[in-house]
């Protein structure tokens, strides 16, 4: 199956994925495959969560156009449409830990480096990732299916504007309330607040906010960062003055427009 654009876009289970209650477009988490030239390809891969508060999914400034990018410098790329609301945690959770898997399970047949893989995410697409990161679950050697015998731990992390804290002041109770329902359980709420989860285990990680960020407030990323430093992870931070939520690439603005070439350096340091 293609996309309008001619993208392979891929099933992330053949049959019914686990806590599906239907068979729409929704109920059906699936990868667009974004390969760059041959002749630029790094041997990188991103698998990219756009956002959208757990109700929906930003999949053009947010997914299209972060694939496009990676593949101008030679990055794989493969955006995710995890399920949203009405379908709870554990459910997007899964999707992104078998999106990983699954990059990593094809990785020869897509030209990409098992060992290199890493995941972005926008929002509350940053809080899917950050949680990836922090709990990417255990894989099962002795699986019949040989994507869960290979790992979901991304080997590094890029957050944007993410929501992080599940039970702080600063964070956005909108997607608390579509991951959890109302009233959100405390007890999930303080174990899916991803700073709480931080160890010596989780993946370098790169973070981009705004300080003039209303809608999810730069201490989400400052909680990770600072969780990060503690554990020993190594870990870059940009917080830009200007700029609100959800602003993508920033390409209209001559000065947010800057922050994907601080990322760029930074994935040409994984290398």
């Amino acid at each position: 199956m293609t996309d309008e654009f001619g993208h392979e876009i891929i099933r992330l289970w053949e049959d019914p994925a686990p806590l599906a209650t239907g068979d729409a477009a929704g109920d059906i988490p699936t990868l667009t495959v974004f390969l760059p030239p041959a002749e630029l390809a790094t041997g990188q891969a991103v698998v990219v969560c756009p956002g959208g508060g757990y109700g929906g999914l930003a999949c053009d400034h947010e997914g299209y156009q972060i694939g496009a990018w990676l593949n101008e410098r030679g990055i794989a790329a493969f955006m995710l449409r995890y399920r949203v609301a009405p379908y709870r945690h554990p459910a997007p959770l899964l999707d992104a830990q078998r999106a990983v898997r699954t990059v990593r399970a094809r990785a020869a047949e897509w030209g990409v480096d098992p060992a290199r893989i890493g995941i972005w995410g926008f929002s509350a697409g940053g809080h899917l990732v950050a949680t990836v990161g922090t709990q990417p679950g255990a894989c099962d050697p002795a699986a019949t299916d040989p994507v869960d015998r290979v790992s979901a731990r991304p080997d590094f992390l890029i957050l944007c504007y993410p929501v992080i804290s599940l039970t702080a002041p600063y964070s956005h109770f909108g997607s608390r309330d579509n991951l959890l329902g109302v009233p959100a359980n405390p007890a999930l709420s303080a174990a899916l607040s991803a700073e709480t989860q931080v160890t010596a285990d989780t993946p370098p990680t790169f973070l981009f906010h705004t300080d003039a960020d209303e809608g999810v407030p730069a201490e989400n990323s400052v909680a990770f960062y600072l969780a990060l430093r503690q554990a020993g992870v190594p870990a870059e931070l940009h917080i830009y003055r200007p700029g609100g939520h959800g602003v993508g690439l920033a390409q209209s603005d001559e000065v947010l427009c800057t922050w994907p070439e601080r990322l760029a350096d930074w994935l040409r340091g994984l290398a």
